[in-house]
């Protein structure tokens, strides 16, 4: 089992699992469960996190995006601008959830967080190409 060196920028995902996650005022709201990562881009899109429960009965499961966390050396933990609030008031959420863009849409309006597909040089799956360049491409 890998894991990266705290001292670099890269940490490995089974670190990162299990990580706690704080409000902006240092509550601890929950922690990440797992990561969903894009396929053509290779970037996290979302850290899913536990939420609620008491020994692991009865939580939930929240996707942040992954740009509405920031990991905090503080905390040793991912500090965010979401409140416990916000994920109780958030749009309904199942696994059919991951392949409608209306509800990404919505998702991140909640949690005000700007979608993955408008960030600066993203590309989206219609413009994914394969790489390295066939000839038949160029």
């Amino acid at each position: 089992m890998g894991t990266a060196s705290p001292t670099f920028n890269l940490i490995s995902s089974e670190n990162v699992e299990g990580m706690n996650v704080y409000d902006p005022n240092g509550n601890k709201i929950g922690a990440i469960d797992h990561l969903m990562i894009d396929r053509v881009s290779g970037n996290v899109r979302y850290a899913v996190m536990s939420f609620g429960g008491v020994l692991g009965l009865g939580h939930s499961h929240y996707p942040l995006p992954w740009n509405a966390i920031k990991y905090d050396s503080n905390y040793d933990g991912f500090i965010t601008n979401v409140t416990e609030e916000q994920l109780k008031d958030a749009p309904e959420f199942s696994d059919d959830s991951w392949t409608d863009r209306d509800w990404e849409t919505r998702w991140h309006q909640h949690f005000r967080a700007e979608p993955y597909w408008t960030e600066q040089g993203t590309r989206s799956q219609s413009q994914s190409q394969v790489y390295p360049p066939t000839s038949e491409g160029m």
